[in-house]
């Protein structure tokens, strides 16, 4: 199938309001000459009369909803999304989701909201869902599923599952969902298909593709890892709060803090505030030393985190974000940076980077795309977006802030898939990025 390559600038949309103005405009004259026609009608015999009907809504994209057999008797629900248009078959794309509670629209974020009929959740974030509208529309049919013991919005269905899935447990998953979508009547199989993975989805989706080169065309990595999840959580849980507080709640410059500033901080407790305890009672009073009583309480979270108990190994899991065997099966696991030369050369590579990612260090794309100049692979693009979080959404460096995906996110995709050039100038979306591109031009 030929692939539309249209621009989709988002300068346009001015000329969208416009349109929409105008035609409203026309509806409204058209009503009004309807009914002065329809009373000169009555009045005349004569002269024609015009019935106006509102445009209904249509539809861009189909779904059909699927049952992956993941073995050993445990099942997930997946969605596959195609043009609403055109034959087929069409490109295949499977999205692998993130770490946490996700489910196959990846969502994120609640609004708890009040109304005549009871409280109701709505998701303020749901990434996979805005990928797979975008690409569809465009020509792609797209697979997304829920992680084995997840269903939507954020819903265990089985806690010992989801307690004790391993990084293994992930990538056999995506194989079979890589198998399932290959299958579908709608998807060309001849063309093999592109894996687009997301955070923690981008460890699972370039060792899928080592290992399934005759399946795999492309692979795009959104937020990608380049080490592994112990030099991540280390990040995240040492390095990312103690820059905080040097920088935002230091007032002196001093290296110290007061307990009153950062409890009345609402950045530092979502990223720090488990901390405080800690440091507290360990200097007995309201002044917090950053580097020898924050940076040690840090540590010792990190610990707990990175070398779980048999205690804590063995308990249920409470957490939606990483359960302990999750993250055990992680800390020994080779850096994706030193197993991206297993990925085939005729597999082509997309790394998009969020600047302000709190989760996920910009610095990461970096050392892709370094290990790639270094085994010579022949087609890979870097794109970095300023202002931009780890969901691809407007966002300061600090925490993530949750909404859609920015389109020209999306357009920049699109066109590097639609596009075999493959060159930095085929990608038409806004400017403020940074294009880093290798191999073909």
């Amino acid at each position: 199938m030929a692939l539309v390559n249209p621009n989709y600038n988002l300068k346009n949309r001015d000329v969208l309001y416009v349109s929409i103005t105008i035609i409203a405009a026309v509806f409204l004259f058209a009503m009004s000459v309807s009914i002065l026609s329809v009373s000169a009608l009555d009045h005349h015999r004569k002269a024609a009369v015009t019935v106006v009907y509102a445009q209904p809504y249509v539809e861009t994209v189909k779904h059909r909803n699927l049952t992956i057999d993941l073995g050993n008797g445990l099942k997930t629900n997946a969605e596959l999304t195609i043009p609403a248009v055109g034959e087929g078959p069409f490109p295949g794309v499977l999205i692998i989701p993130g770490s946490g509670v996700i489910d196959r629209n990846g969502t994120e974020g609640y609004i708890l909201v009040d109304n005549v009929t009871g409280s109701k959740l709505y998701p303020t974030a749901q990434t996979y869902f805005d990928i797979s509208k975008y690409l569809s529309e465009r020509g792609f049919a797209v697979l997304k599923y829920d992680k084995r013991g997840v269903g939507s919005n954020h819903t265990v269905l089985d806690s010992n599952v989801w307690g004790n899935v391993t990084i293994n447990d992930l990538k056999q998953d995506a194989e079979i969902a890589l198998a399932v979508l290959l299958q579908q009547p709608e998807v060309n199989a001849t063309e093999k298909a592109t894996l687009i993975g997301h955070s923690e989805g981008t460890i699972v989706t370039p060792r899928v593709a080592a290992d399934n080169s005759d399946k795999v065309k492309n692979i795009v990595l959104m937020a990608a890892f380049a080490q592994n999840l112990r030099d991540l959580l280390e990040f995240q849980v040492v390095e990312n709060p103690l820059l905080y507080a040097e920088r935002e709640l230091d007032n002196t410059g001093q290296g110290v803090f007061s307990l009153k500033d950062a409890m009345e901080d609402p950045v530092f407790l979502q990223i720090g505030g488990h901390l405080l305890n800690q440091t507290h009672l360990a200097g007995g009073d309201d002044v917090i030393n950053i580097e020898d009583e924050l940076r040690a309480a840090a540590l010792v979270a990190y610990e707990n985190i990175t070398s779980p108990s048999a205690l804590v190994l063995s308990s249920e899991c409470q957490s939606q974000a990483a359960c302990p065997v999750a993250i055990n099966s992680h800390m020994n696991l080779e850096s994706t940076v030193d197993m991206m030369g297993n990925v085939s050369s005729r597999v082509d590579i997309l790394i998009l980077q969020a600047e302000n990612d709190s989760l996920v260090p910009n610095e990461q794309g970096l050392l892709l795309q370094q290990r790639l100049t270094q085994v010579n692979h022949p087609d890979h693009l870097l794109v970095t977006y300023p202002n931009l979080g780890h969901l691809f959404a407007p966002s300061n460096q600090w925490i993530t802030e949750e909404g859609p995906v920015e389109e020209y996110v999306l357009q920049d995709m699109f066109e590097w898939l639609a596009s075999p050039e493959r060159s930095s100038g085929g990608l038409s979306g806004e400017s403020d990025r940074s294009v880093q591109i290798l191999g073909k031009s």
